[in-house]
């Protein structure tokens, strides 16, 4: 090695490598990102020290290696587990939001057609989702997106697979 050749580490090189070869941002992306990473673009190397660090196992990775929550494994406690095992400033914890979901309910939510089902709301642990009976037998699921933190234990309960999370298109985080 030459001697005013800078050697860079593992860690630099993976992180480079993907500015280069990433053609898109994380801000089209359909894929949910750990709570409060709203830097992983730019700073996300891929170690994928987040993923053993998380308590509820549902972080896995994309196909450049960078973490994306699964809810269908269960709930983000947003315990802040993933954020102190990474060593790059790829997490935000002071962001007023861990991140901006879209939450929403499909036609063939059981209650909605007729069929008792409470699973969403009584999982829920801020209470957001609301069973509201109507007339002739069916109920009407609503969600209090205000009181919603987008955990996910909405989504991994429902038997039907009616829920939906998605990061909203327009978002912006402080």
């Amino acid at each position: 090695m030459p001697a005013n050749a800078k050697q860079t580490s593992r860690r630099e090189f993976l992180a480079r490598f993907r500015a280069v070869s990433t053609t898109h941002s994380d801000q089209t992306d359909d894929v949910i990102r750990p709570p409060w990473a709203w830097h992983l673009d730019a700073h996300c190397t891929g170690c994928g020290d987040c993923a053993p660090a998380c308590p509820e196992g549902i972080i896995a990775f994309d196909g450049r290696n960078h973490p994306v929550i699964d809810f269908t494994k269960g709930e983000c406690t947003f315990c802040g587990a993933c954020s102190h095992a990474c060593a790059e400033d790829v997490f935000d914890a002071t962001a007023d939001t861990p991140w901006n979901l879209d939450i929403t309910v499909a036609k063939t939510c059981f209650a909605e057609n007729g069929i008792y089902c409470r699973s969403c709301g009584d999982v829920c642990p801020e209470s957001a989702i609301r069973i509201a009976p109507q007339l002739g037998g069916r109920a009407r699921v609503i969600v209090n997106e205000d009181a919603c933190t987008g955990c996910g234990a909405c989504l991994s309960a429902c038997p039907a697979d009616a829920i939906s999370i998605t990061p909203q298109k327009e978002h912006a985080h402080g």
